[in-house]
């Protein structure tokens, strides 16, 4: 997803511009200190505290100039209105974040609020149209006929979460003036993998079958997560 992301980014804006970035939900900063080390200026908001530890620590070990680049802000992403002004971002990324939103049409139109015009919006969400695929590929028939006609899922901490299809999302995107530039699929071929599975020797080419499958009708389509890029009006 980050090679997605950089490639959209370096088709949108000039090359060496330091571009503004907002991380909604930031995790453990790991997008966040990708983008500082790059040499963007980026906020990152996460609610979670453990997270901002987490992300605070990871921070602390960079050299000087990477921490003055990144700003930390405890708060729910549905709040960015409180925080920000109407486009002080030229990029907005809400990575994992829409599953726990019950309703997430006023989340995404606070982030379209901050962008400023011609400003890339990069989502990561799970796919609704897939969600019979991992159950069924474990031999899970009763689950996978009721992936088949729901949103809704339990994902891997046990949390019932909500998946989005990418016909309802576009026409989100475009109703709150961001419409959809691009999409790829995002684990196309390793959603099955567990957790914490060792990193393969040949990983280099799991990652390229990824890429071209994440970029290639028909297997985007039913990748477990769909990355999904906006762009400001």
């Amino acid at each position: 997803m980050a090679r997605q992301l950089d490639e959209q980014i370096a088709g949108r804006f000039p090359v060496g511009q330091r571009l503004r970035v907002l991380d909604v939900g930031m995790g453990q900063g790991t997008q966040a200190l990708r983008l500082a080390r790059i040499g963007h200026k980026v906020t990152g908001v996460e609610r979670d505290s453990t997270m901002i530890s987490v992300a605070r620590e990871a921070l602390s070990a960079e050299p000087e100039g990477i921490r003055e680049r990144v700003r930390i802000v405890q708060g729910d992403g549905r709040d960015t209105g409180v925080h920000f002004l109407p486009g002080a971002f030229d990029v907005v990324l809400c990575h994992g974040v829409l599953m726990y939103v019950e309703e997430p049409d006023p989340l995404l139109a606070g982030l379209a609020r901050v962008l400023a015009p011609g400003g890339l919006l990069s989502l990561l969400v799970r796919n609704a149209d897939a969600l019979a695929l991992r159950p069924g590929l474990s031999g899970d028939w009763a689950g996978t006929l009721t992936a088949f006609d729901t949103t809704a899922y339990r994902n891997r901490l046990g949390l019932d979460v909500r998946a989005d299809r990418l016909e309802t999302l576009s026409a989100t995107l475009g109703g709150i003036g961001t419409p959809l530039h691009a999409w790829y699929g995002v684990r196309v071929f390793t959603d099955t993998a567990p957790d914490g599975a060792e990193i393969p020797d040949d990983v280099e080419r799991l990652l390229a079958c990824e890429e071209r499958a994440g970029r290639t009708d028909p297997y985007r389509a039913v990748a477990a997560l769909l990355h999904l890029c906006g762009v400001r009006g």
